[in-house]
């Protein structure tokens, strides 16, 4: 039988052991916890003037290989989530398209326009962050932001409706001013 502290002063060298194993620090933490509680269930087999690191450490790794083969067998066979996670998915053809129609139409408004836009509703970026970060009232924050919409929904139904990308900007303008007044 070895003493508790025994083990404690070996935990250390066991958690680095546990680590390699799983490369995992959760993993590698259940591991050592599964291990301690296996060594303290099995302590009356541990023979005096042996090595106490040893005896633990092949337990420890008795315990990985069982739960290895446990979860080769089981996890991959009837549980779905490890294939699907190996998987990616492509966007579908109408995703793409749209997201080129955005891109067109964004690269038809000024820069203002984009860089509000990029800052609001891309990043997230709250009125009061994105007046900071511009050095711009709020207000006209949320002005821009307004005629950056306008313009972008203009440049998004522009090709519906056989507008040439120069107009854009001057149809945006013409349609905030008329909402203004």
């Amino acid at each position: 039988m070895f003493a508790s502290e025994e083990l404690i002063n070996e935990m250390d060298r066991l958690k680095k052991f546990a680590f390699r194993l799983t490369k995992n620090a959760s993993d590698a933490d259940d591991l050592l916890q599964n291990t301690l509680l296996r060594a303290y269930e099995k302590k009356h087999l541990f023979k005096e003037g042996t090595n106490l690191y040893s005896w633990v450490s092949t337990m420890m790794f008795n315990l990985f290989a069982t739960q290895w083969r446990r979860k080769t067998k089981f996890e991959t066979q009837y549980d779905p989530e490890s294939f699907i996670e190996k998987e990616s998915v492509e966007a579908t053809q109408d995703v793409k398209m749209e997201l080129q129609d955005v891109t067109n139409a964004m690269g038809t408004l000024s820069h203002a326009h984009q860089k509000i836009l990029f800052l609001v509703c891309v990043q997230g970026m709250s009125y009061e962050a994105v007046s900071n970060n511009l050095n711009i009232p709020v207000g006209t924050v949320r002005s821009r932001l307004s005629r950056a919409r306008d313009a972008l929904q203009i440049a998004l139904n522009a090709p519906s409706y056989g507008i040439p990308a120069q107009h854009i900007a001057s149809l945006a303008a013409n349609s905030s001013n008329r909402a203004a007044a």
